[in-house]
């Protein structure tokens, strides 16, 4: 075997930032054409749709088209709509012009400007903060941008570094899909939108918001353009929340008066903080007067009833598209809570937490100066049960994109599939689709993606991607839903690829395999295994580890029980070895079968006991083990093709390939190899890879 090579020899330095491309190719089910333009590649994909770059003689536009899945759906198709006619509502330069609008397939499209240039969130992650003039140009841009936005009647609501461009003639404000107008009189639901990180607590009450609630988000904007974070941290989203509602801002590295005016707009009642016009004038150095009415005053128009209130597609033309964003839905009060100081805090912030996938106890912090505060927490969850087994009653049945897949699921499972991949034989590749989030949300598409995986706490989308960076390295984007911001780690250097393996139970670190490609005995080229690599999430940080030890070549790492070492399987004799954090070898287990699961779900949820293919001795087709003392527990058959992992501690589940059914089954298996349920249908021609991820107990 030749040397190994230095870039897996020598720990890489911390994570950089890789600079994304201006577009990616067109994937299989792209058109050539929309609207009588030329498409030349992806800007990128939202929950709602694509956003592509086309060209129309010598001017390039950005063309955002509706998902074919959502055509069907008035509701969708009227608030895919309605961001073209609030975004031609509002001056063209603080935004990308809308040019036109129109129907392909059956599916509406919207045509902007494209506006060359980075979103905000992209410049900080690439070249750090902002500061001095650079920032200073910032806040006046964007508070002008929306003055403007205001003036017209609208409030954009989801405002945040990912929703700012910086173009070569300024800052520009996109994705108007959940805006909506000041002083609307009509609608269907009281739903609050945006991003947790960004979100004013009125928003997050659920309530009527007006431009005040703009007001909050431009301040946290701000924050994070001078430090790399929001004002309330980057923690996890009920943390965020409980912080937005009770705690004082941080303000990061803002000074003089953009930090005095910053603060004002971060304050918890919307009536103290100041308009955009005023936040002009402050940066300016002009006297501002108390706001009062002049922040609130738009709101006191507000509806008295319902309005039709639309979700959040991916950004507008020119932006950071991305995957989806993971916003909030829930519902809330439609009353002017602002005037209330008895507001009912059952009925309204705890329901909508709730409805979040958090709970809070929670004061309003606007109820009264000197109030106590109570910090938002989750319900004590009851003692882990070792075994959940599945649940009695019918499950919800779901069909899934990518082919006719059907996903059988009920509340109380203690997996959920949060991610798989489809072969497309045309294109002779693998297509990722990935879940929104661990309960009752759809699945997106992920063209640039060799892999995908959610965490077990479901905030963070890990993706492979594609192409090496400019540099020549393999890399993970990490899209956290919860904060609605990505960052990427860099892995190996290339010919290296890093595979996705596994994410660690408390989703603070993912475990990578080392692989490169050899010409084997054969004459035929095939990957061997080096060694494996840790990324430490919150510090984007990643470890890579060489394994000195050619008896693993041939297999890949997986987490130990203990979830802070990795095992694989060596040798000749199916054995196990396992191996702590720094890769030197602390066990084997020997002669215990091949890993059933390619180690990836190995180990029961406590970790106690391990399952493989029985070594042929055995008389089964699955052998149970103890992992303390690696003596086996159980042997047993079933109609399993393939065990994919445990169920709960008491059950499997697997694959069932039938030769005479037209379809193939995810199924859950008791020890008597005998079947529970179905999780996943998929026809028998159709090459599907399924996902699991184990949710955390209590969830």
């Amino acid at each position: 075997m030749e040397n190994l090579p230095a870039s897996l020899a020598s720990p890489l330095p911390d994570a950089r930032i890789v600079p994304m491309t201006p577009h990616s190719p067109l994937v299989t089910g792209d058109p050539p054409r929309l609207g009588g333009r030329e498409l030349l590649g992806r800007l990128g994909e939202g929950g709602q749709g694509v956003v592509y770059l086309a060209v129309a003689g010598d001017t390039r536009v950005a063309v955002k088209w509706l998902r074919g899945e959502q055509s069907d759906d008035s509701v969708s198709v009227a608030r895919f709509l309605r961001e073209a006619e609030v975004a031609r509502r509002v001056a063209p330069f603080c935004t990308a012009a809308v040019l036109d609008t129109g129907v392909e397939q059956g599916r509406p499209y919207i045509v902007s400007e494209y506006v060359a240039g980075p979103s905000l969130q992209q410049m900080v992650l690439r070249e750090g903060p902002r500061s001095g003039a650079a920032l200073d140009r910032l806040a006046i841009g964007t508070a002008t941008a929306l003055a403007a936005i205001h003036r017209a009647g609208i409030v954009h609501r989801d405002f945040k570094p990912a929703n700012v461009i910086l173009g070569p003639d300024g800052p520009r404000v996109i994705d108007f899909g959940i805006a909506r107008a000041v002083a609307a009189t009509s609608t269907i639901s009281a739903t609050p939108m945006g991003t947790p990180a960004y979100m004013s607590p009125e928003q997050i009450a659920g309530d009527v918001t007006g431009p005040a609630a703009d007001m909050f988000s431009w301040a946290g904007t701000m924050v994070y353009a001078s430090c790399g974070r929001g004002p309330f941290g980057n923690h996890a989203m009920e943390q965020v929340i409980s912080q937005v509602l009770s705690a004082p801002p941080d303000l990061g590295r803002l000074s003089g008066p953009l930090r005095e005016v910053a603060l004002r707009c971060l304050s918890k009642n919307p009536a103290e903080r100041p308009t955009a016009e005023q936040v002009i004038k402050g940066l300016l150095g002009r006297p501002v007067a108390d706001s009062g009415l002049l922040a609130s005053g738009a709101m006191l128009a507000a509806p008295s009833g319902p309005e039709q209130q639309p979700g959040s597609p991916g950004p507008a033309a020119g932006g950071d598209p991305g995957p989806e964003r993971g916003e909030p839905a829930a519902g809330g009060s439609e009353r002017g809570w602002w005037r209330s100081r008895a507001w009912p805090v059952a009925a309204g912030v705890t329901a909508v937490l709730v409805a979040l996938g958090v709970w809070a106890a929670v004061a309003p912090p606007w109820a009264g100066r000197g109030a106590k505060q109570v910090a938002a927490t989750r319900p004590a969850a009851a003692t882990p049960q070792v075994t959940r087994s599945p649940a009695a009653g019918t499950p919800v049945k779901t069909t899934l994109p990518g082919g006719a897949i059907t996903l059988y699921e009920h509340p109380s499972d203690p997996i959920a599939l949060t991610a798989y991949e489809v072969f497309d034989k045309k294109a002779d590749d693998d297509v990722d689709y990935a879940r929104r989030s661990l309960r009752g949300a759809s699945f997106d598409r992920y063209a640039d993606n060799w892999e995908s995986l959610v965490s077990p706490d479901g905030r963070y989308l890990a993706g492979r991607q594609k192409d090496y960076t400019s540099r020549g390295y393999d890399s993970v984007l990490f899209n956290d839903r919860t904060m609605g911001s990505s960052f990427r780690v860099m892995t190996v250097r290339k010919p290296l690829i890093s595979t996705i393996r596994s994410w660690s139970a408390d989703s603070s670190r993912l475990l990578l395999n080392v692989d490169k490609k050899v010409e084997g005995d054969d004459g035929k080229d095939e990957w061997i295994s080096l060694g494996f690599v840790v990324v430490d999430v919150a510090k984007a940080k990643a470890d890579v580890v060489e394994v000195a030890d050619e008896s693993i070549r041939a297999s890949d790492f997986g987490w130990d029980a203990t979830g802070t070492g990795v095992v694989i399987e060596y040798g000749d004799d199916d054995g196990l070895r396992l191996f702590d954090p720094s890769g030197r070898r602390v066990r084997d287990l020997p002669e215990v079968g091949s890993p059933a699961s390619g180690t990836t779900d190995l180990f029961s949820p406590s970790g106690a006991r391990f399952v493989t293919d029985c070594p042929e001795s055995d008389g089964g087709d699955h052998c149970l083990w103890d992992t303390r003392t690696g003596e086996q527990v159980r042997a047993f058959t079933s109609d399993c093709d393939k065990v994919l992992g445990w169920y709960d501690e008491s059950h499997l589940f697997c694959w069932e390939q039938d030769d005479n059914a037209s379809f193939d089954e995810v199924r859950v298996v008791d020890f008597d190899g005998k079947l529970v349920r179905t999780l996943l249908q998929v026809p028998e021609k159709l090459d599907v890879t399924p996902l699991f991820t184990v949710r955390p107990a209590g969830s």
